[in-house]
């Protein structure tokens, strides 16, 4: 067992004795903190050189309130401002030609919370963050503001702990799709129900087709069908992701 090893399950055992029940429950469910760091790690295809970084960018104000320890506010502070420098950087790189109006809208379309909590969601974040127990007990695993704050948080302890190349290159692969989607937005699902309602009285109906690659980077292909001549298809990293492809999709084909 390596040193470093050992005193991150040194460290997770010193949590679990000093909680409640429901935290030893909790923290104890990922066998060591070792393993839980090491899962979001191959997500991030990073390895931390201070997995301190890591474990504070995933522990809520909550948590750090009851057991006395740094949350990961000033870490989502940092991150905030990193993340609208690098989507900018990026949305340059792919797109040349594209005039200043045309990128704020695509950059304000993917820096927002919910595009943030989508991310989230694709590195599995939200079961490995330390929640206090009331956040626990509201569903603070699913909040999408947890979520996205957790992202944030993540991102800016990858640049403190590899550097903005480093951050450049996990924000290539995550971004990869959004970058290509020019005019996909959260609200295209909103607005294809809006029109399948007054054109067709239907609401429409989303699958999943398709599912490929590991867990750390799964495809995810949908259909929206909003009649029987008129189908939507999108992929994505994640199931909404997917889904709001192939709603941009099927309105396009609709003739907006």
């Amino acid at each position: 067992m390596t040193s470093e090893l050992k005193r991150r399950q040194e460290k997770s055992v010193k949590i679990i004795e000093t909680g409640d029940g429901k935290a030893k429950k909790e923290e104890a469910s990922g066998f060591s903190e070792s393993r839980r760091l090491s899962s979001v790690e191959k997500n991030l295809r990073h390895e931390f050189a201070d997995p301190d970084l890591l474990e504070t960018a995933l522990t809520h104000d909550s948590y750090a309130n009851e057991f006395s320890c740094e949350s990961n506010e000033r870490l989502e502070f940092l991150g905030d401002a990193l993340l609208g420098w690098v989507v900018s950087l990026l949305l340059c790189e792919e797109h040349p030609g594209l005039s200043e109006g045309d990128l704020s809208k695509m950059k304000s379309r993917m820096v927002s919370g919910r595009s943030f909590a989508g991310y989230a969601e694709t590195l599995g974040l939200g079961r490995h963050i330390r929640l206090g127990k009331g956040e626990r007990r509201s569903g603070g695993r699913s909040k999408e503001s947890n979520n996205a704050d957790a992202f944030e948080a993540v991102m800016a302890a990858v640049y403190l702990d590899a550097g903005f190349e480093k951050v450049l290159d996990v924000a290539r692969g995550l971004f990869a799709q959004a970058l290509r989607d020019r005019d996909v937005s959260p609200d295209c699902k909103t607005k294809l129900q809006e029109v399948s309602q007054s054109r067709f009285g239907r609401k429409p109906d989303y699958r999943i087709l398709d599912e490929s690659g590991p867990d750390h980077e799964k495809r995810f292909t949908a259909e929206a069908s909003v009649s029987s001549g008129v189908t939507g298809k999108g992929s994505g990293r994640t199931k909404k992701e997917a889904e709001r492809s192939a709603a941009a999709d099927a309105l396009e084909k609709l003739g907006y």
